[in-house]
């Protein structure tokens, strides 16, 4: 019987031990049902490349976790507004992949926006970038500043991508975190009216090589690094939370 009893806990141990590496990793858990096949591909290939990611800008990205980490535990929204100056490529790239993110996690109460200091509009090569990873998107309206409509699953309404201002009526108000992604839209906004927290993600401006040679190639770049680190902020989430996914 002692043998036997012996022989139950080494084999449990050892069970044990195997489920570690896939459970520690943030990477293997997620909601992949409900995602639109045709970015399965492709957040597949986001999740393998958290270690591509420096240190210190894992730092960074820890930090805002742990941000909305504790909004969730008090039982409270994690509104996120992701600013830059324009609120026409890299924001919405933010908001789009944080969203996406959220949500193949399983996290709920996490909200994202996006907005600028200046409003002009959504550049039509973010929608085509967005679009070659896998998102479904249409035109809602026309015109200067058009409304599109980019759909990651099929169980949540699209998000509204056009160009606004980050104060604009249809975003959060106060009580807000705020994420910068561009250096300039931070150095213009040295107060964030309304939001209770602000860090700094600036990431290169893809507009740089609009009508080159390179342009597709650096919007994809662009797009796939801001997917990577919202997936890995929202993996961490996950973690800290323990919503199960």
């Amino acid at each position: 019987m002692l043998k036997i009893r012996i022989g139950m806990k080494l084999w449990i141990f050892a069970g044990l031990i195997l489920l570690v590496p896939a459970c520690s990793n943030p990477a293997t858990k997620g909601n992949r049902v409900d995602i639109n096949a045709s970015l399965q591909i492709f957040i597949d290939q986001v999740l393998l490349d958290f270690d591509g990611i420096p240190p210190e800008r894992k730092e960074t990205l820890n930090d805002i976790s742990k941000m909305i980490s504790g909004r969730l535990v008090l039982g409270e929204n994690a509104n996120l507004t992701f600013i830059c100056t324009h609120n026409s490529r890299r924001s919405h790239m933010s908001q789009v992949w944080a969203e996406t993110a959220a949500f193949y996690y399983g996290i709920d109460k996490v909200f994202t926006y996006s907005g600028g200091t200046n409003e002009t509009a959504c550049n039509i090569r973010t929608i085509q970038a967005l679009q070659r990873a896998g998102f479904s998107v249409s035109d809602s309206t026309f015109g200067d500043n058009p409304v599109y409509l980019i759909q990651y699953s099929d169980k949540r309404p699209p998000i509204k991508a056009y160009s606004k201002l980050y104060n604009h009526g249809d975003n959060p108000q106060e009580e807000f975190i705020a994420l910068m992604c561009c250096s300039k839209a931070d150095m213009q906004c040295p107060v964030v009216q309304g939001a209770s927290s602000r860090f700094a993600i600036h990431y290169e401006d893809p507009k740089e090589c609009d009508d080159t040679t390179e342009e597709t190639e650096v919007y994809d770049e662009r797009c796939r690094e801001i997917a990577r680190e919202m997936f890995y902020i929202m993996s961490m989430v996950n973690l800290q939370n323990g919503t199960g996914i």
